[in-house]
C-alpha cells in the first residue's frame, strides 16, 4: 500500500507531513500537516474487519452533522473532508478505504477524566449531543456494527470462546473467568426490557468515552468519533460514560485495585441528566445504575472474549493485554456495585 497515492486523493500535493496517532484501538490515524496550503486534517484508514461497509459510517456522519447544524448545537462539529473527485472514501492498492476529517487546533482529549467538574461538563456534552440529534425528523440512521448493544450475543459469543479456546488461555484467565461466570445472568434484565421494547430506540453516539471528546482550556469543544454512530437505548451510552470516566486509572492496567471513583459517578449522573432529564421516560432514569454496571459487565465480557479468541478484535501491544483491560474493568464494577449497595 502506498500512503502516497491516498493523501494525493484528498489534497493534490506531496508537500506534507504525516505523523501516527496512536491512542486508537480500531482504525490506523495520522495528522496530516499540508505543507503547501499550512492546513492540517486528520487521515485514517478504516478498519475492514470491525468496520464491513465503511460509506455506512461517512452517511451516518454527515446525518448527524445536519442533524447538529439543524439544532443550534453548541460545540465544534467534526467535519468530513472529501478527495478530490468529490468521495469521502478513498481505496488503496489493496482494496482499503481512507477517510479524511477536519482537525481542530490547539486540543487535549482526557485518557482518564481528571476531577467531578470535568465529569460533570463532559457528560452534559454528551447529553446535549444526544439531546440535539434527538430532536425533530430522525433521518435514516445505518447500524455499521451489527449486534454492536445486543447482549445476548456477546454472552453467546463468550461461551462459544470459552468452549473452543486453547487450556492454556483458560487456565490463564480462570480467575477472571470465575468472575464472569458468576454474573453471567446480570445482562438478563437489559435483554428483557430490549425485547419487549420497553427502551425507546433512539440515537447513540455509541463510544462516549471520554477519549472521545476534545477540550480547549478543560472545557468539552467537540465530540469525535462518530464512527458508532447507531440507533439504540441511551443507557447504553450513559453506562459506557459511566464506565469510561468512573475509572481511576486506565483500562490496560491489570494491578489495579479500588479503581472506581464515586463523586465522579454522581457527577456523570447529574451532567447527562442536565439536557436529556426532559426526554427520557421512567425506564430510561429508573435503570441508569443498573446500565453503568451491565455496560461494565459486558465490557469485560468482550475483552476476555477477545482474549480467548487470540486477540483477533482490539490492538495489544503485549498476549496478556486483553486479559489485562478485563482485570481491570471486573475490578472496576466491584467498586460500582459496592458503592451502589451502600457498602
Amino acid at each position: 500500500m502506498e500512503i502516497n497515492d491516498i493523501v494525493t486523493q484528498f489534497i493534490g500535493t506531496k508537500n506534507y507531513a504525516l505523523s501516527p496517532i496512536n491512542d486508537g484501538l480500531i482504525n490506523t490515524t495520522y495528522l496530516l500537516e499540508d505543507s503547501d496550503r499550512k492546513k492540517k486534517f486528520i487521515l485514517q484508514k478504516i478498519n475492514h474487519h470491525v468496520f464491513k461497509q465503511p460509506e455506512m459510517i461517512i452517511s451516518n456522519h454527515l446525518a448527524v452533522n445536519q442533524l447538529l447544524e439543524n439544532g443550534n448545537y453548541p460545540l465544534q462539529l467534526i467535519i468530513p473532508i472529501p478527495s478530490l473527485n468529490g468521495n469521502f472514501i478513498a481505496k488503496d492498492q489493496e482494496g482499503g478505504s481512507w477517510r479524511m476529517t477536519g482537525f481542530i487546533e490547539d486540543t487535549t482529549t482526557f485518557f482518564r477524566i481528571p476531577d467531578a467538574e470535568t465529569a460533570y461538563a463532559s457528560a452534559k456534552a454528551i447529553g446535549c449531543f444526544l439531546n440535539t440529534i434527538n430532536t425533530g425528523n430522525i433521518p435514516e440512521i445505518r447500524t455499521p456494527l451489527p449486534d454492536f448493544v445486543n447482549f445476548e450475543k456477546r454472552i453467546s459469543d463468550y461461551k462459544i470462546a470459552l468452549h473452543k479456546t486453547e487450556s492454556t488461555l483458560i487456565k490463564t484467565a480462570s480467575a477472571e473467568i470465575e468472575t464472569t461466570n458468576q454474573l453471567l445472568p446480570f445482562p438478563q434484565q437489559w435483554i428483557d426490557m430490549e425485547s419487549s421494547g420497553s427502551l425507546p430506540k433512539r440515537i447513540i453516539h455509541g463510544d462516549p468515552n471520554v477519549r472521545n471528546i476534545l477540550f480547549k482550556n478543560s472545557k468539552p469543544l467537540a465530540i469525535i468519533d462518530l464512527d458508532t454512530i447507531m440507533v439504540s437505548t441511551l443507557l447504553y451510552d450513559f453506562g459506557d460514560i459511566a464506565r469510561s470516566y468512573t475509572n481511576t486509572t486506565v483500562e490496560d492496567d491489570g494491578t489495579a485495585t479500588d479503581n472506581f471513583n464515586a463523586e465522579i459517578y454522581e457527577a456523570v449522573k447529574e451532567g447527562f441528566l442536565s439536557d436529556l432529564k426532559e426526554k427520557l421516560v421512567p425506564e430510561e432514569i429508573n435503570n441508569l445504575d443498573y446500565a453503568a454496571q451491565v455496560v461494565i459487565y459486558i465490557q469485560a465480557v468482550r475483552f476476555l472474549t477477545d482474549y480467548l479468541n487470540g486477540s483477533t478484535y482490539y490492538s495489544i501491544q503485549y498476549p496478556e493485554h486483553n486479559l489485562d483491560r478485563t482485570k481491570n474493568q471486573l475490578e472496576l464494577l466491584k467498586g460500582l456495585r459496592k458503592y451502589l449497595n451502600g457498602n
